[in-house]
């Protein structure tokens, strides 16, 4: 049995498809607030904040061979 890293409760984890779900004892879906928090808290990039020449810059360094 695992501990949810944020409010430490007991859960387990079943493979849905491609991806991972942590479950309750009960059998529910566990969603803690601490959780939804931190997810809130992910710093999200908007296209249009970046430059076109940064984006060209990056795009290029990807492809270059090494």
């Amino acid at each position: 049995m695992a501990k949810c890293k944020f409010c430490n409760d007991d859960i387990n984890w079943i493979k849905e498809g491609r991806k991972n779900q942590p479950i309750n004892g009960d059998g529910t879906v566990h969603k803690c607030e601490q959780m939804i928090n931190s997810m809130k808290s992910i710093k999200k990039l908007d296209r249009s904040s970046i430059s076109n020449e940064d984006i060209a810059r990056y795009e290029k360094q990807i492809n270059e061979k090494k």
